[in-house]
């Protein structure tokens, strides 16, 4: 369900209730753990925390590089995990901290699906995203890009 929200205020103020205290909760710890350089906006209809154009103009689409978000779906809400879909090890290693939660996991490609706050571990959240500094981050995405260049 993509948001036509200016602000995030706005966006957290258009959920119902339940989900936006879950929102909230894991806005804070994603907040609490972002490396410096990074920014939270509204982007792609959802809250996006992205490495600001003026930090990395070079852009597939012009837009800012997501390093994650923060989703209302439908049937679920999501975070979104650029940096550790991006890179194989990391994914793994996300994944194995994750089953090591109990908790039950439901991922896609890009993102980890939660109907309850109850369901996600939100301190593996706030240390993933701890994790990747910015300069990191946008290596990762060249590295990534010259790999796809490479196999064209």
């Amino acid at each position: 369900m993509r948001s036509d929200a200016d602000s995030v205020e706005e966006y957290l103020a258009s959920l119902p209730e339940e989900r936006r205290e879950a929102i909230e909760v894991v806005r804070n710890e994603i907040l609490a753990n972002l490396p410096e350089g990074y920014e939270e906006a509204m982007n792609w209809g959802m809250i996006s925390y992205q490495v600001p154009l003026e930090h990395y103009p070079d852009t597939y689409n012009g837009q800012p590089l997501m390093y994650a978000a923060l989703a209302n779906q439908k049937n679920h809400m999501a975070v979104y995990l650029t940096a550790v879909y991006a890179e194989e090890t990391s994914r793994d290693a996300f994944l194995e901290a994750y089953r090591a939660t109990g908790k039950k996991l439901d991922v896609g490609k890009s993102c980890v699906r939660f109907k309850r706050l109850d369901d996600l571990p939100v301190e593996l959240i706030g240390e993933t995203i701890a994790a990747t500094d910015v300069d990191r981050f946008v290596s990762e995405v060249e590295a990534a890009r010259k790999a796809t260049k490479r196999r064209t």
